[in-house]
C-alpha cells in the first residue's frame, strides 16, 4: 500500500480496524470497491476451538455475492446502466437484440455484427418437434409460468452438448439458443392454454413481431404486427433484460455455480421469477387498480395505505430509492400501446395515484415512487394477456440477462460452488428414543 494512503504511524486508510472485545485482540481488514471479505473475520475466534467469527446476512441485503460488469443500478440517484450505457439512451435508440447482444458480449455491435447476431438468434427460434409435444403433455389450465419452467429445463435433454461449459464457443452457443427459443416456448405455453394450434415461428419478422405473431396469428396466410405494439414490446424487452443481482439471478448463478448446463441454471431462474414477489409484481398492482374501481375513490384508498389497511403495490423498490427509471420509460410506451388497442380505463386510476404519491409528503418521505411494474401489467392486459402470462413476458427479455451473467460466472475465478453457512439453532446431542417409548 503506498504511504500517502496511511496515517503517520498508524493503519492503511482503506482498511477497517476491528477490535474483538472477548479477546481483546485487533485486526485489521483491508477495503477494497467498499466491502471487505467475510472470510477476513473467520480468524476472530473466541478460542483455539472456535469455528471463527461469521457474518450473518438474511436475503443479502448488505453482501455482495460476485464481481460484475454486466448491469450497474444507483438506486439513490434512480440509475440503471447496462454494460455503461444508460437505459434511458437504450431503450430510445436500441432495439432488444442489439441490447442484447451488448450485454452478452460486453459492446455493442457494428452493423455486421448484430446483421449476424440477429441471423443466428432468427435461425435458432424453431425447437425440436419432441418439445411441442413434451408441451402438450401439459394439462389445459396449466399455468404457463410453469409450463415454461419445465420445457426450458427440458431444453438441456435435447442438447446434451450444453454441460461443455469450458468450451467459449460452445457456450455462446447456448446463450443464442436460450435467447431465441424463449419467445417461441412462451408463446406454445400460451397458445396451449387456451386450445389452439402452436404457431411455428416466422423468420421474416422481427425478434418482437415474431413473438406477437406466435401468440396471435390465427387463420391470416401472414401475419403483420402493428409496428407501434411491436416497438412497444421491443421497450418492455430492453427494460426487463437485467437488473443485476436480483433474485432470479442469483438463482441462475447458484445453481449455475454447480457446473450444470445453462438451461437448467436458467430454469431455475424461471423458478425464481414464477414467485408473487418477483415476476408477479406487475398482476399484485392490477388487482389493486380494479379494487380501487374508480377515481374517485382514490383518496379512501390512499388513506387506507397511510393507516396500514392498504397496500400500494407497483410503488418502492428494494434498490430504487428515487424514481425507478424504468418506470418513467414504460409510462410512455403506454400511450403508444394504448392508441391501438383503446385506452384501458384502469390508466385513468394509475395516472392520478402516481399524481398524489409524489406529492403527498408521506409517500415522498418514504421514497414510494412509482417502479416497472406499475404500468408493465397494463401494457400486458391491453395486448390481451391473462395475468398468468405476465410473469412469461419477464422471463422473455431476462434470459439475455441470466445468461450473460451465466457467461460471467462461469470464468471467474473466484466463484466456487454456492454454499452459504447457516447460523444453527435446533436441538444437539439428542439420543435415540425407540418407537414404542415414545
Amino acid at each position: 500500500m503506498s504511504p500517502e494512503n496511511q496515517p503517520d504511524g498508524g493503519a492503511p486508510t482503506d482498511s477497517l480496524t476491528v477490535t474483538d472485545n472477548r479477546t481483546g485482540q485487533t485486526f485489521e481488514l483491508p477495503i477494497t470497491d467498499g466491502t471487505v471479505r467475510a472470510m477476513d473475520f473467520r480468524q476472530m475466534k473466541a478460542d483455539a476451538d472456535d469455528f471463527g467469527l461469521m457474518t450473518y446476512d438474511p436475503a443479502f441485503t448488505n453482501t455482495a455475492s460476485c464481481r460484475s460488469a454486466v448491469t450497474f443500478i444507483d438506486g439513490d440517484a434512480g440509475v440503471l446502466e447496462y454494460r455503461g450505457y444508460p437505459i434511458e439512451q437504450l431503450a430510445e435508440k436500441s432495439t432488444y437484440l442489439e441490447v442484447a447482444y451488448l450485454l452478452v458480449y460486453g459492446e455493442l455491435p457494428t452493423q455486421p455484427e448484430l446483421d449476424e447476431w440477429t441471423h443466428h438468434v432468427t435461425m435458432h427460434t424453431f425447437v425440436h418437434e419432441n418439445v411441442k409435444e413434451f408441451v402438450g403433455g401439459f394439462r389445459h389450465d396449466a399455468h404457463p409460468m410453469g409450463m415454461l419452467l419445465g420445457s426450458v429445463g427440458a431444453l438441456s435433454t435435447f442438447y446434451p452438448d450444453a454441460n461443455e461449459i469450458s468450451d467459449p464457443e460452445n457456450r455462446l452457443i447456448q446463450a443464442v439458443r436460450l435467447i431465441a427459443k424463449m419467445p417461441t416456448l412462451a408463446a406454445f405455453a400460451f397458445r396451449h392454454t387456451r386450445g389452439q394450434p402452436l404457431v411455428y415461428p416466422d423468420n421474416d419478422l422481427r425478434y418482437p413481431g415474431n413473438f406477437l405473431g406466435m401468440l396471435y396469428k390465427m387463420t391470416e396466410l401472414k401475419y403483420e404486427p402493428d409496428p407501434r405494439l411491436e416497438r412497444a414490446l421491443d421497450i418492455l424487452f430492453i427494460l426487463h433484460a437485467d437488473h443485476e443481482q436480483n433474485c432470479s439471478t442469483n438463482a441462475v448463478r447458484a445453481v449455475g455455480s454447480s457446473q450444470v448446463d445453462p438451461y437448467s441454471a436458467v430454469a431455475a431462474g424461471i423458478g425464481a421469477l414464477y414467485g408473487p414477489l418477483h415476476g408477479g409484481a406487475n398482476e399484485a398492482v392490477l388487482r389493486m387498480l380494479r379494487r380501487v374501481g374508480t377515481k374517485e375513490d382514490i383518496p379512501a384508498f390512499m388513506k387506507g395505505v397511510k393507516e396500514g389497511d392498504e397496500r400500494l403495490m407497483g410503488f418502492g423498490h428494494r434498490v430504487y430509492k428515487n424514481y425507478d427509471p424504468r418506470a418513467k420509460i414504460i409510462k410512455g410506451a403506454t400511450e403508444d400501446v394504448f392508441a391501438v388497442t383503446g385506452k384501458n380505463p384502469l390508466l385513468e386510476i394509475a395516472t392520478e395515484m402516481e399524481k398524489i404519491a409524489l406529492e403527498d409528503e408521506y409517500f415522498v418521505s418514504r421514497k414510494l415512487y412509482p417502479n416497472v411494474d406499475f404500468y408493465s401489467g397494463l401494457i400486458y392486459e391491453a395486448l390481451g394477456l391473462p395475468v398468468e402470462m405476465f410473469p412469461v413476458m419477464f422471463a422473455i427479455p431476462r434470459t439475455s440477462g441470466w445468461i450473460s451473467q451465466w457467461l460471467e460466472m462461469v470464468v471467474d475465478k473466484e466463484q466456487k460452488i454456492a454454499r452459504p453457512r447457516q447460523i444453527y439453532t435446533g436441538a444437539r446431542s439428542r439420543d435415540y428414543t425407540e418407537i414404542a417409548s415414545r
